[in-house]
């Protein structure tokens, strides 16, 4: 029994679906290395809710940076995340650089400094979950253009942040680009205090405009992509339908829902039968 491996699949089974759901349609022998990097993925997620203060989450960023340098190879081997991560990046021959950008950028969570511009926004998207699409799709096997990863990644950051509304919300967090907000004269303590003010559903429909803008993007560059590499993509599927959902009457900001479980796991499976229905 591969037990940092099996770890690894349980964490994301649970706690991020649609990724599990995508792994499973990929190729047998690579879905534990992707589990790996999605835990991974996860691990780095939470580590503003685990950490108390700033630079109890530095800590753990810098003994995440030195297990990607190949510094901390016994305690690495000894954490079931890690060591499953450290095996798939030298089996597959992947570096880590895009890994190492992902924890630079989520040095930004640990901290309640606004987001001040669309480029900032943008640059800590295609480092989060750019990273992600590129490094699964290199895991697969196929050297993906970073452009289609970094578009893929900046439409699910803009979504990720209008889902996360409510909870950056509640802990003092803004991810909205200043820019935007002061374009429509947005009152930050509105947002603070979970109050749905016309000016903010107006900064928010341009968030959406600016997902869509990426989607569009990918979906040019798709047709590009073998069959092989579709699955690291496959959870991209659920972006636009979520904000569709943001675009019915009835949205409110700070209650958004999700999609139903079913329906997130049937978008999977669809995108997995016609790949133009992942980014289209």
């Amino acid at each position: 029994m591969d037990v940092p491996s099996d770890h690894c699949t349980a964490l994301v089974r649970e706690t991020d679906k649609e990724r599990y759901w995508a792994s499973l349609y990929a190729a047998a022998d690579r879905r534990a290395a992707l589990c790996a990097l999605y835990a991974f993925n996860l691990e780095l997620a939470a580590v503003r809710e685990r950490a108390r203060e700033p630079i109890a989450g530095e800590i753990r960023l810098q003994w995440w940076r030195e297990v990607l340098q190949g510094e901390r190879s016994s305690e690495a081997a000894a954490h079931p995340i890690a060591a499953a991560l450290t095996i798939s990046l030298q089996e597959n021959s992947l570096s880590a650089a895009p890994l190492l950008g992902l924890i630079e950028a989520r040095s930004f969570d640990l901290y309640d400094d606004p987001m001040p511009s669309v480029a900032a926004f943008e640059a800590y998207a295609s480092a989060t979950a750019g990273a992600i699409f590129v490094t699964a799709a290199r895991i697969l096997g196929v050297e993906t253009p970073d452009e289609l990863g970094r578009h893929a990644g900046l439409a699910q950051g803009y979504a990720n942040i209008l889902n996360g509304l409510p909870h950056h919300a509640v802990r003092g967090q803004l991810y909205i680009p200043g820019e935007i907000l002061d374009r429509y004269g947005v009152d930050r303590a509105d947002i603070f205090t979970g109050k749905a003010t016309f000016e903010l559903r107006a900064a928010l429909a341009e968030m959406r405009l600016h997902a869509r803008r990426h989607l569009a993007a990918a979906d040019v560059l798709r047709p590009s992509l073998s069959q092989d590499v579709l699955p690291a993509f496959l959870p991209a599927a659920l972006i636009r339908p979520t904000l569709a959902r943001m675009e019915g009457q009835g949205y409110e900001p700070f209650a958004p829902g999700e999609l139903p479980l079913w329906r997130r796991q049937w978008l999977i499976w669809r995108a997995a039968r016609d790949p133009r229905r992942i980014f289209g």
